[in-house]
């Protein structure tokens, strides 16, 4: 509107010079004066009727806006009281909520879970008793696992509950959170909408806003990629940044995470935030896809490694008896070939197994030379360089 209402001014400008002309000229019957006073005055006939239209928008806007603690009130007086020891309870160094529970309630829930298993446990001897003693078990086997599997380890019912009885402060492990809040985290991440999430952030946020919840959250956006479930993760990808914004948000106010739920989602109502924050999803998704091409190629890389160390170790296997292909290292080169190419006293140490005899003709060769023959060894498989 402001623009058109300075185009609006330079056209009147435009109109008083042409009205000047004519008084200056008055015996001047110029047709091309004519036709530019008619344009300048349909151009601001059509501007003042857009700015009208926008005028009535933001009337209809302003009539009907939804009413918040932002634009409800005027502040008059503001101050901002910062508790010094916030830090220390309230959330951890980067802004998650902490991952503890009181001694009392560890203790309490260990003992349930030991109770559990040993009623399952018991319910278990009972169906063995009372199978038959021909029972056979299924002759299918197992689907072919994907690249990588998450798994939730079964509840652990070793742990004593007294080990935790004088800890006010019980840390759980990563392993122990899994065991306990996994579905919880499986079901936030698969909600789709702003305000499911926020609502259920608000029911769930003590525990979703961990830093565990955040770490599975990454893992499980990793492994669907690598997985080829790529839709999945970018769904998985936008609820873990959810969960990462509100503790960036609640770190910087150093506050509790859980206050900051409410003003997170009050901003993406305002469209550059809600940009903003799409735009930060789009480039965590790109670093998903990198970070899974690099993580498919060391698994290959490692299982290569493993199915070559263990047909090397196969006992009275001779490397030439096994094909090619199949002894294969992980930098694509066949150890039976390097090893008949090292230098003599590197055979024999690696013959030997004497890693110090292997030093001692590796300090005696060419710099170069020693790089050169340990890439390959390595490449081949005979030399593990982690």
């Amino acid at each position: 509107m402001d623009k058109a209402n300075q185009r609006i001014k330079m056209l009147e400008r435009d109109l008083q010079k042409i009205k000047k002309r004519k008084e200056d000229d008055s015996d001047s019957d110029d047709d091309d004066d004519l036709d530019d006073t008619e344009a300048i005055k349909i151009e601001i006939e059509e501007l003042r009727s857009q700015n009208a239209q926008r005028q009535s928008t933001l009337d209809d806007y302003e009539k009907n806006k939804k009413w918040n603690v932002d634009n409800m009130f005027e502040v008059k007086d503001e101050r901002t009281m910062v508790n010094q020891n916030a830090g220390k309870d309230n959330y951890t160094s980067t802004g998650h909520a902490p991952s503890t529970v009181t001694g009392e309630e560890a203790k309490k829930q260990f003992e349930e879970a030991r109770k559990e298993a040993q009623k399952e446990k018991a319910v278990t001897k009972d169906a063995e008793k009372a199978a038959p003693a021909t029972a056979k078990k299924s002759a299918a086997g197992p689907a072919k696992p994907p690249v990588t599997t998450r798994t939730v380890a079964p509840k652990k019912t070793s742990t004593d509950p007294t080990e935790v009885d004088s800890d006010p402060k019980f840390l759980y492990t990563y392993h122990e959170f899994t065991e306990k809040y996994a579905d919880l985290c499986e079901t936030f991440m698969f909600i789709k909408s702003f305000d499911q999430s926020k609502n259920f952030l608000l029911q769930h946020g003590t525990i979703l806003l961990q830093e565990h919840a955040a770490n599975y959250l990454l893992l499980a956006t990793l492994e669907d990629e690598m997985n080829g479930k790529h839709e999945e993760m970018k769904q998985r990808a936008k609820q873990s940044q959810i969960v990462s914004s509100i503790a960036e948000l609640a770190q910087s106010w150093k506050t509790h995470p859980g206050n900051a739920i409410m003003p997170f989602f009050n901003r993406l109502e305002q469209r550059e935030f809600l940009e903003g924050f799409l735009s930060g999803v789009k480039v965590f998704v790109e670093k998903i896809e990198k970070r899974a091409i690099i993580k498919r190629k060391e698994i290959d890389a490692a299982r290569a490694e493993e199915q070559t160390e263990a047909t090397v170790k196969r006992e009275g296997t001779d490397l030439s008896e096994i094909p090619r292909e199949d002894r294969l290292g992980p930098g694509g080169l066949d150890p039976l070939e390097v090893i008949e190419s090292l230098p003599k006293s590197m055979q024999d140490a690696f013959e030997s197994r004497d890693t110090d005899q292997l030093r001692s003709a590796l300090m005696e060769m060419d710099p170069k030379d020693a790089e050169y023959h340990m890439k390959r060894c390595v490449d081949s498989g005979l030399w593990n360089a982690g």
